[in-house]
């Protein structure tokens, strides 16, 4: 069985390297919709997958900190970073280009990473990840899934 529960955050980026001109060299914000999508072979003692109020803690709090954030690629030149962080109070630091597909996948290794951490105490028995979406915009969308996680190559310190 399969459960999805969606996140809304507001986010600001430059996206370089990309092959927009507008994108790799302007600020520009976007209302992103993330859905997370659970799945397990069971249901907990109150016929769940995972309880939904159970996401509003830690996964919601991952997803909300890039809320009103500015997320910063970690390559930037330093006197870029220097401007960032003189006049922005919120900034998300990433070890990669700040993509809608980096943040889905980016999403997927740290709830992925948090599931493990995480004691159920309900009956809950394996529950995994499937899938994040990542709605940039209203018709444009990037979806990470385990087999993405092969194109992770930072570690969990490397995000601020």
């Amino acid at each position: 069985m399969e459960i999805r529960k969606s996140f809304k955050f507001n986010g600001m980026h430059i996206v370089r390297n990309c092959s927009s001109e507008r994108c790799k060299k302007s600020l520009h914000a976007h209302e992103y919709k993330v859905e997370v999508l659970f799945e397990s072979d069971s249901l907990d003692n109150g016929m769940m997958v995972l309880d939904f109020g159970l996401m509003k803690g830690n996964i919601k709090d991952i997803i909300m900190s890039f809320n009103n954030s500015y997320s910063l690629w970690n390559k930037e030149c330093n006197d870029f970073k220097d401007l960032i962080y003189s006049t922005q109070k919120r900034v998300v630091e990433m070890p990669v280009s700040p993509s809608a597909e980096s943040y889905a996948i980016m999403f997927y290794y740290l709830i992925k990473k948090l599931l493990k951490c995480t004691e159920f105490n309900n009956g809950e028995n394996v529950i995994k990840v499937s899938k994040v979406i990542v709605h940039e915009t209203r018709t444009g969308y990037a979806q990470a899934t385990s087999s993405d996680l092969s194109l992770v190559n930072y570690k969990l310190e490397d995000i601020k």
